[in-house]
Protein backbone atom coordinates (compact mmCIF):
# COMPACT_ATOMS: atom_id res chain seq x y z
CA UNK A 1 0.00 0.00 0.00
CA UNK A 2 1.64 3.48 -0.84
CA UNK A 3 1.59 5.67 1.65
CA UNK A 4 1.84 10.07 1.29
CA UNK A 5 1.90 12.20 4.02
CA UNK A 6 0.11 15.95 3.70
CA UNK A 7 1.73 18.63 5.47
CA UNK A 8 -0.01 22.20 4.99
CA UNK A 9 2.05 24.73 5.87
CA UNK A 10 2.06 28.91 6.42
CA UNK A 11 5.38 30.58 7.41
CA UNK A 12 7.04 27.05 8.87
CA UNK A 13 10.45 27.93 8.02
CA UNK A 14 11.70 27.44 11.23
CA UNK A 15 10.09 24.11 11.57
CA UNK A 16 9.28 22.48 8.59
CA UNK A 17 12.83 20.96 7.50
CA UNK A 18 13.00 19.06 10.88
CA UNK A 19 9.58 17.75 10.30
CA UNK A 20 10.47 16.29 6.99
CA UNK A 21 14.06 14.58 7.85
CA UNK A 22 12.68 12.89 10.51
CA UNK A 23 9.33 11.06 8.22
CA UNK A 24 9.78 7.45 7.84
CA UNK A 25 11.04 7.52 4.07
CA UNK A 26 11.34 3.52 3.94
CA UNK A 27 7.80 3.34 4.48
CA UNK A 28 5.86 5.93 3.04
CA UNK A 29 5.96 6.52 -0.88
CA UNK A 30 6.19 10.73 -0.88
CA UNK A 31 5.70 13.61 2.27
CA UNK A 32 4.42 16.80 0.45
CA UNK A 33 4.63 20.11 1.81
CA UNK A 34 1.25 22.50 0.77
CA UNK A 35 3.01 25.85 0.80
CA UNK A 36 -0.41 27.85 2.01
CA UNK A 37 1.12 31.31 0.67
CA UNK A 38 3.98 31.85 2.87
CA UNK A 39 5.95 34.96 2.80
CA UNK A 40 9.37 32.82 4.37
CA UNK A 41 11.40 30.50 3.28
CA UNK A 42 9.18 27.20 3.77
CA UNK A 43 9.11 25.93 0.25
CA UNK A 44 12.38 26.25 0.22
CA UNK A 45 13.43 24.76 2.98
CA UNK A 46 10.63 22.28 2.67
CA UNK A 47 12.58 20.90 -0.93
CA UNK A 48 16.02 20.80 0.79
CA UNK A 49 14.68 18.69 3.45
CA UNK A 50 13.28 16.24 0.57
CA UNK A 51 9.40 16.91 0.45
CA UNK A 52 7.74 17.03 -2.64
CA UNK A 53 6.51 21.05 -2.68
CA UNK A 54 3.03 22.37 -4.09
CA UNK A 55 1.42 26.00 -3.41
CA UNK A 56 -2.77 26.45 -2.99
CA UNK A 57 -4.68 29.12 -2.11
CA UNK A 58 -4.89 30.73 1.11
CA UNK A 59 -6.92 28.54 3.47
CA UNK A 60 -6.45 25.32 5.62
CA UNK A 61 -9.01 23.02 3.82
CA UNK A 62 -7.54 24.49 0.69
CA UNK A 63 -3.91 23.16 1.20
CA UNK A 64 -5.30 20.01 2.52
CA UNK A 65 -7.52 19.77 -0.62
CA UNK A 66 -4.36 20.47 -2.79
CA UNK A 67 -2.16 17.76 -0.92
CA UNK A 68 -4.71 15.42 -1.60
CA UNK A 69 -4.49 16.33 -5.67
CA UNK A 70 -1.20 16.00 -5.94
CA UNK A 71 -1.06 12.66 -3.99
CA UNK A 72 0.41 10.04 -6.08
CA UNK A 73 -2.25 7.52 -7.63
CA UNK A 74 -1.19 4.62 -6.02
CA UNK A 75 -1.45 6.04 -2.61
CA UNK A 76 -4.06 4.79 -1.00
CA UNK A 77 -3.32 5.52 2.00
CA UNK A 78 -3.21 9.76 3.27
CA UNK A 79 -1.23 10.67 6.23
CA UNK A 80 -2.11 14.06 7.41
CA UNK A 81 0.14 16.36 9.87
CA UNK A 82 0.95 20.02 11.17
CA UNK A 83 4.52 21.15 10.27
CA UNK A 84 4.92 22.93 12.87
CA UNK A 85 6.70 19.73 14.61
CA UNK A 86 4.19 19.31 17.32
CA UNK A 87 3.00 16.32 16.03
CA UNK A 88 5.83 13.53 16.71
CA UNK A 89 6.14 11.62 13.37
CA UNK A 90 7.49 8.24 15.23
CA UNK A 91 3.90 7.97 16.27
CA UNK A 92 2.77 7.58 12.26
CA UNK A 93 3.09 4.01 12.75
CA UNK A 94 0.58 3.61 15.51
CA UNK A 95 -2.24 5.69 13.41
CA UNK A 96 -1.37 3.83 9.72
CA UNK A 97 -1.51 -0.03 11.21
CA UNK A 98 -4.91 -0.19 11.70
CA UNK A 99 -5.87 1.19 8.29
CA UNK A 100 -3.49 -0.67 6.60
CA UNK A 101 -4.39 -3.87 7.42
CA UNK A 102 -8.23 -3.38 7.17
CA UNK A 103 -8.99 -3.12 10.32
CA UNK A 104 -10.31 0.73 10.40
CA UNK A 105 -11.18 3.34 7.62
CA UNK A 106 -10.13 6.49 9.83
CA UNK A 107 -7.78 6.74 12.16
CA UNK A 108 -7.24 10.05 14.40
CA UNK A 109 -4.45 11.16 16.67
CA UNK A 110 -6.02 12.09 19.58
CA UNK A 111 -3.72 14.95 22.18
CA UNK A 112 -6.20 14.14 24.66
CA UNK A 113 -5.71 10.58 25.23
CA UNK A 114 -1.96 10.90 24.85
CA UNK A 115 0.97 12.54 26.92
CA UNK A 116 1.42 16.50 26.37
CA UNK A 117 4.28 18.67 26.81
CA UNK A 118 3.14 21.75 28.85
CA UNK A 119 2.10 24.27 27.42
CA UNK A 120 1.42 22.72 24.13
CA UNK A 121 -1.85 22.90 24.17
CA UNK A 122 -4.14 25.71 25.90
CA UNK A 123 -6.91 25.81 28.15
CA UNK A 124 -9.04 27.03 25.96
CA UNK A 125 -8.47 24.28 23.19
CA UNK A 126 -8.66 20.54 25.70
CA UNK A 127 -11.87 22.57 26.19
CA UNK A 128 -12.94 22.99 22.53
CA UNK A 129 -11.93 19.78 21.77
CA UNK A 130 -14.18 18.14 25.00
CA UNK A 131 -16.99 20.61 23.59
CA UNK A 132 -16.82 19.75 19.79
CA UNK A 133 -16.89 15.76 20.54
CA UNK A 134 -19.99 16.66 23.13
CA UNK A 135 -21.65 18.18 19.92
CA UNK A 136 -20.94 15.39 17.84
CA UNK A 137 -21.77 12.37 20.10
CA UNK A 138 -25.32 14.56 20.77
CA UNK A 139 -25.98 15.06 17.10
CA UNK A 140 -24.45 12.10 15.72
CA UNK A 141 -24.16 9.65 18.23
CA UNK A 142 -19.95 9.16 18.16
CA UNK A 143 -17.54 10.77 20.56
CA UNK A 144 -14.23 12.26 19.68
CA UNK A 145 -11.81 13.10 22.26
CA UNK A 146 -10.18 15.48 19.55
CA UNK A 147 -9.13 17.13 16.01
CA UNK A 148 -6.20 16.64 15.82
CA UNK A 149 -4.77 17.46 12.68
CA UNK A 150 -2.58 13.99 12.56
CA UNK A 151 -4.95 11.59 11.22
CA UNK A 152 -5.22 9.02 8.56
CA UNK A 153 -7.69 8.07 5.46
CA UNK A 154 -7.94 5.48 3.07
CA UNK A 155 -7.73 7.75 -0.18
CA UNK A 156 -10.85 5.99 -1.47
CA UNK A 157 -12.89 7.09 1.27
CA UNK A 158 -12.02 10.61 1.67
CA UNK A 159 -12.62 10.67 -2.11
CA UNK A 160 -16.60 9.95 -1.22
CA UNK A 161 -16.71 12.38 1.32
CA UNK A 162 -16.53 15.29 -1.22
CA UNK A 163 -14.65 17.92 1.37
CA UNK A 164 -15.96 21.32 0.53
CA UNK A 165 -14.40 23.32 3.84
CA UNK A 166 -11.47 25.34 2.58
CA UNK A 167 -10.66 26.57 5.94
CA UNK A 168 -10.14 25.49 9.48
CA UNK A 169 -13.30 23.12 9.27
CA UNK A 170 -11.61 20.88 7.50
CA UNK A 171 -10.60 18.34 10.09
CA UNK A 172 -13.94 18.81 11.41
CA UNK A 173 -15.96 18.16 8.37
CA UNK A 174 -13.67 14.54 7.71
CA UNK A 175 -14.78 13.52 11.27
CA UNK A 176 -18.52 14.74 10.65
CA UNK A 177 -19.17 12.81 7.91
CA UNK A 178 -16.54 10.05 8.68
CA UNK A 179 -19.57 9.18 11.54
CA UNK A 180 -22.89 9.79 9.31
CA UNK A 181 -20.69 7.64 6.68
CA UNK A 182 -20.74 4.80 8.95
CA UNK A 183 -16.69 4.23 8.51
CA UNK A 184 -14.83 2.10 11.14
CA UNK A 185 -13.23 4.82 13.24
CA UNK A 186 -10.48 4.53 15.86
CA UNK A 187 -8.66 7.26 18.02
CA UNK A 188 -5.31 6.47 18.74
CA UNK A 189 -3.49 8.21 21.81
CA UNK A 190 -0.57 10.60 20.48
CA UNK A 191 2.13 12.30 22.13
CA UNK A 192 2.13 16.30 21.55
CA UNK A 193 5.13 18.89 22.19
CA UNK A 194 5.10 22.47 21.53
CA UNK A 195 6.16 24.02 18.37
CA UNK A 196 9.34 23.90 17.40
CA UNK A 197 9.39 27.05 15.67
CA UNK A 198 7.09 29.98 14.45
CA UNK A 199 3.76 31.42 15.08
CA UNK A 200 0.16 29.55 15.41
CA UNK A 201 -1.95 30.74 13.55
CA UNK A 202 -4.94 29.86 15.71
CA UNK A 203 -4.40 29.41 19.24
CA UNK A 204 -1.57 32.43 19.37
CA UNK A 205 -4.03 35.07 18.81
CA UNK A 206 -7.41 35.53 20.27
CA UNK A 207 -9.14 36.84 17.28
CA UNK A 208 -8.09 33.92 14.91
CA UNK A 209 -9.48 31.73 17.70
CA UNK A 210 -12.63 33.43 17.66
CA UNK A 211 -12.88 33.23 13.73
CA UNK A 212 -11.56 29.36 13.74
CA UNK A 213 -14.15 28.66 16.38
CA UNK A 214 -16.83 30.43 14.53
CA UNK A 215 -16.45 28.45 11.35
CA UNK A 216 -16.10 25.03 12.74
CA UNK A 217 -19.73 26.07 13.98
CA UNK A 218 -20.86 26.81 10.67
CA UNK A 219 -19.58 23.54 9.86
CA UNK A 220 -21.98 21.93 12.11
CA UNK A 221 -24.52 24.05 11.19
CA UNK A 222 -24.26 22.83 7.30
CA UNK A 223 -22.97 19.20 7.68
CA UNK A 224 -25.96 18.96 9.73
CA UNK A 225 -28.60 20.73 6.87
CA UNK A 226 -26.93 18.47 4.52
CA UNK A 227 -25.03 21.07 2.63
CA UNK A 228 -21.35 19.66 3.09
Amino acid sequence: MGISVIIPALNEAESIGGVVASMPWGAIAECIVVDNGSSDATAAVAAAAGARVVTSPRGYGAAMAAGVKAAYHSSDILVFMDGDGADRVEFMERLVTPVALGEADFVLGSRILGKREPGSMLGSQVFAACLIGGLVKLLYGFKYSDMCAFRVIRRDVLERMQMREMTFGWNLEMQIKAVKMGLRIREVPVDYRCRTGGVSKVSGDWKASVKAAWRILGVFWRVRKGKE
